[in-house]
Order: C-alpha cells, then structure tokens, then sequence
C-alpha cells in the first residue's frame, strides 16, 4: 500500500509537470507582460492556476526571485510578494516531500555523507539555520529541499525557516516588478531599501556564532552539483 502511494506522488507529480510543460505554462510564467495580462482577463482563477505553476516551477528549480519579480509586475508589491512566497513555499514542500516519501533511499545512497552532514547541522535550531540559508542566500534552493527531506529534519522547522528567510528576498523582487510595471519610483526605492535591509541582517547573521555551519551547508551544495 505504501508502495502504491509513493508511485501514485511521483505519478500526479509527474503528470501536473507534463501538462504544466504542454501548456507553455513554463514559458509564460515567466513573461510579466502575459501574467498582467492573464490576471486581468481570468481574475481569480488565473492567480490559482499562477499560483500551482509556480509552486511546480520553484520544485523542480525555478529561481524564486523571478516569480516574485513577474506576481510583484502583475498583482503589486505586497500581493504580489505574498504570493509569490507562498507559491515557493509550496514548491518547496513538494520538492522536499517528494524526496521524504519517494525518492529518499536513491539519495541517500547516492550522496549518503553530505546527507548526514546536513541533518547533523540542522536537526536542532531547525528554522533558524534554515532562515540564515534563505536570507544569504547560500548554495541551491533544490538540492536543499531535496537533501532536507532525505533527513530526519523536521518538516515544520523546515517550512517555517524557508518562508520566513524567502520574505526578504521576494519583498524585493516584488517591488521591483511593481515598479517597473506602474512606473512607481516610490516601489522602487522601497525594493532597494528592502535589499540593502536584508544584505544588512544577512551580514549579521553570517558573522554570528553560525557561520561556519551555514558554509558547510554551502559546500555540501556546491559538492553535489
């Protein structure tokens, strides 16, 4: 039964990713103009089907920044940010569910040392750690959730560090895209603010007694690619 489950995940998962694919929903998901103009004709239900294309974006390794960029130019730097982050976020608990219920052993026999190393740094303090490797940002945000889930690492810890430590990052994004899409100088000078804020606790954090386990995270991600 347990079998039929993990098959049935990576079949739906696998499904949603072909019809996402066919339906150039890739491709659009990354045009600022299309998505405006998509919101604008279909309201409600293009932000739904926005919202899981980018969710499947981010879980296969989308950067996030552009989603916020492209929700921020279509929906305004609040909403958009909100948004977008939420969409990462749920991207991200597929990607690292994905690895916990089906995909685990594959990887845990195949980078079984760096696997350990990461659940060794971050099975206590889970959501801080996490928020210092999204607020850096450091090493990649796929291999993260994919190594995180082949853990033991707490999924709560887990989802409350990366939305949390995404926050910063897809404010900025966000307003820029708002920005650029109204003309709003104010919006943008906010985005700069928000960035400067953000590089700002990011440097604090990096020099903090965490440091050096934050580098290790990096290296375990560098060394896989």
């Amino acid at each position: 039964m347990k079998r039929l489950l993990k098959a049935c995940v990576v079949v739906g998962i696998l499904l949603l990713l072909t019809i996402a694919a066919q339906q150039g929903m890739f491709e659009h998901i990354t045009d600022s103009n299309w998505v405006a103009g998509y919101v604008r004709e279909q309201g409600l239900q293009a932000l739904a089907v926005l919202f899981a294309a980018g969710a499947l974006f981010t879980a296969v390794g989308g950067p996030r920044q552009v989603i916020a960029f492209v929700f921020g130019f279509a929906l305004g730097g609040p909403s958009g940010a909100l948004v977008s982050t939420l969409s990462t976020l749920l991207g991200c608990g597929i990607s690292f569910y994905l690895a916990r219920f089906t995909i685990r052993k594959p990887l845990q026999r195949r980078f079984g040392r760096r696997i350990n190393r990461l659940e060794a740094l971050l099975i206590e303090q889970t959501w801080v750690k996490v928020l210092m490797v999204r607020l850096l940002p450091v090493g990649s945000n796929l291999l993260t959730n994919l190594f995180a889930g082949a853990t033991h690492v707490g999924a709560t810890g887990f989802l409350l560090g990366s939305f949390i430590g995404y926050l910063p990052q897809m404010l900025i994004f966000s307003f820029a895209g708002a920005g650029i899409g109204l003309s709003d100088h104010y919006q943008l000078a906010t985005s700069i603010g928000l960035f400067v804020v953000s590089s700002l606790i990011g440097a604090h954090l990096y020099r903090s007694r965490l440091r050096k386990q934050v580098e290790d995270i990096e290296t375990l991600d560098k060394e896989s690619v």
